[in-house]
């Protein structure tokens, strides 16, 4: 029998520590504070914001909205993250993606100070990742996962774990958290030869391909730990789904997230966290 790894398990505990910290934070007289910057009104944008903001307020977070037009100027933007990137009282900023074509996303992001990307959008913060080093933060998803491994007490050591996606977002960088945890990795594609036989010889099997229910019934085995990051919309079933066939994959495995109600309820707590932890860093 399988068993589920539900989000709201985990983040009872990882929730708990952040008001730990905030309290902290506050008796210090310090309220730790996500900026949002949104341009435009994508309804994706306006859900994830409303649950960031839903999450932050119960954590003890303060939340600061930058809501801006579609046709928005680049200098604008521009000028917005230098404000925030000065601002003391903004500890960390999520910049919803993608902007619109007009816009340089590359340089609107690598404008923003690592100290306060909290979600791996600039480049020195993925180098902080493949580094080893905290040169910022993790993107907010392959976080999550991680968090979920922590949590079920799985110790990645000598584990072989393979991971199907190599996007920034999230496939190269959870692989490389998953190195740093002593794990062997393998990163998969769609160039990969015989992509089931591969993902049959992980331990810990990662689908982040942003393809709806593309991992099925033989690219697992007995005893295997799978995480689901995708996010797709079923039409004909009308509702959500992730990267992993659930009703034919959780039988057979060992363990495995749902979608919904996985890895996308731990990665909004995960954001909070980072928000309350570049706090704590800009009192070092």
């Amino acid at each position: 029998m399988e068993t589920i790894w539900k989000g709201a398990e985990v983040n009872s505990g990882l929730n708990a520590r952040i008001m730990k910290d905030v309290e902290a934070l506050k008796a210090r007289g310090i309220t730790p504070t996500l900026a949002i910057v949104r341009v435009g009104e994508r309804p994706d944008d306006l859900s994830y914001e409303r649950g960031a903001v839903k999450r932050a307020e119960a954590l003890g977070v303060a939340v600061a909205k930058c809501a801006l037009p579609v046709d928005v100027t680049q200098e604008v933007l521009l000028q917005v993250i230098r404000d925030i990137n000065v601002d003391s009282k903004i500890h960390g900023v999520l910049l919803f993606r993608p902007l619109p074509k007009h816009l340089d996303e590359a340089l609107i992001c690598n404008t923003l100070v690592p100290e306060k990307d909290i979600d791996g959008i600039t480049e020195l913060s993925l180098a902080g990742v493949f580094a080893g080093k905290p040169l910022g933060f993790a993107p907010c998803t392959p976080s999550a996962c991680i968090e979920i491994l922590d949590h079920f007490g799985v110790d990645c050591t000598g584990k072989k774990a393979v991971v199907i996606g190599r996007s920034l977002v999230v496939g190269k960088p959870v692989a490389m958290m998953l190195v740093k945890k002593n794990a062997t990795v393998t990163i998969c594609h769609t160039r990969t030869a015989d992509l089931p036989a591969v993902c049959r010889e992980a331990d810990i099997l990662i689908a982040a391909a942003g393809k709806a229910g593309m991992v099925g019934a033989d690219f697992v085995r007995p005893g295997q730990l799978v995480i689901d990051v995708g996010i797709n919309w079923n039409e004909q079933e009308q509702k959500l789904c992730g990267d992993v066939d659930f009703e034919a994959v959780s039988p057979i495995v060992e363990a495995i997230t749902p979608v919904p109600g996985g890895v996308g309820t731990v990665t909004t707590s995960v954001l909070i966290g980072h928000v309350v932890e570049a706090a704590k860093r800009a009192l070092a």
